[in-house]
């Protein structure tokens, strides 16, 4: 769907964007992950049009986004950092104003229009001024304005910046509707928790490298290996230990004096065997969980690693 083929960008001697090279296919819901001044923003602009690469490809939904830069606003809705907005316009003159700008009939735009505001929550406001909404509703209409021509694209640069957390709470179950419709979504964000909880891939960039991207699961088995067993205990260290040990299928991290944590390609009657083991052997397991991989320790790995390849 969006075909990114080495992208680079420079301004005099700081490269922003080095050789980036990504695919996002149709219906992803996308996270550009990284610090501020990572690359995420420029690549955004190039993508969306708004800037020009020093070299290198973009082509979304079939389109060369470089060579028909008009063509390529009718496939993306954009949605910037700091949104921009006509305060002494009301909400649906708002929506009016940017349908007309795709050339669309005062028809198609009203129904389009009150189908989007709906979908964002703001059917109530449509006779109100921009200017009074919330910042949370201004940031979700302009998510309406920015689909109100059906692009094949949504771009959403740091989307929940200055959002309270009711707003962000709401801005997260507004794209996971439109994911569930089929929209193709990409965030920029450094506020990896929230990308989490929505995004079904990432990618990971670093002082303008793409250090890593994928689905979250693929990446996280990739740069972990395999699932993560803690196992608490009361009594009978040494014999837990000696089990996990031998068993093939695992691999003992740590071992502190009430906690076994363990990486391990078992399945769960596997699990449940050791165990049973465990407890036939006298140890007293108080409790077993599997350890989630979290985004930001994801983060600080392939960062991590990335910069000391790049010294």
């Amino acid at each position: 769907m969006l075909q990114i083929d080495h992208l680079n960008k420079s301004y005099g001697k700081f490269q922003a964007v080095s050789d980036l090279t990504l695919h996002i296919p149709q219906g992803d819901l996308f996270g550009f992950v990284g610090p501020n001044g990572a690359g995420k923003t420029t690549t955004i602009r190039i993508v969306c049009g708004l800037m020009k690469p020093n070299s290198g490809n973009v082509v979304i939904n079939g389109v060369n986004a470089l060579a028909h830069r008009e063509e390529i606003k009718k496939q993306i809705g954009y949605v910037p950092d700091f949104f921009g907005v006509y305060d002494n316009l009301k909400v649906k003159e708002y929506m009016d104003f940017y349908g007309s700008m795709y050339r669309m009939n005062s028809r198609e735009i009203e129904k389009i229009a009150d189908d989007l505001l709906e979908l964002v929550n703001l059917s109530d406001k449509k006779e109100v001024f921009v200017d009074t909404l919330s910042r949370g509703m201004k940031q979700r209409l302009c998510v309406a304005r920015a689909l109100i021509h059906n692009p094949a694209l949504l771009v959403m640069d740091e989307p929940n910046s200055g959002l309270d957390p009711r707003a962000r709470v709401e801005m997260k179950e507004l794209l996971l509707n439109l994911k569930s419709m089929g929209k193709t979504i990409v965030i920029s964000s450094h506020i990896l928790s929230e990308l989490s909880e929505m995004c079904n891939s990432i990618g990971i960039m670093d002082q303008g490298h793409l250090v890593a991207a994928g689905h979250i699961e693929d990446i996280m088995e990739g740069v972990f290996g395999g699932d993560k067993l803690i196992i608490t205990l009361e009594e009978g260290r040494e014999t837990a230990l000696r089990i996990a040990s031998e068993h093939v299928k695992v691999k003992v991290e740590s071992a502190g004096e009430h906690e076994l944590k363990l990486s391990h390609t078992m399945t769960k009657q596997e699990i449940a065997k050791m165990v049973g083991t465990m407890i036939a052997n006298d140890v007293v397991v108080t409790g077993f969980h599997k350890q989630e991989g979290s985004l930001e320790s994801l983060f600080m790995r392939v960062t991590g690693e990335s910069a000391e390849g790049r010294e």
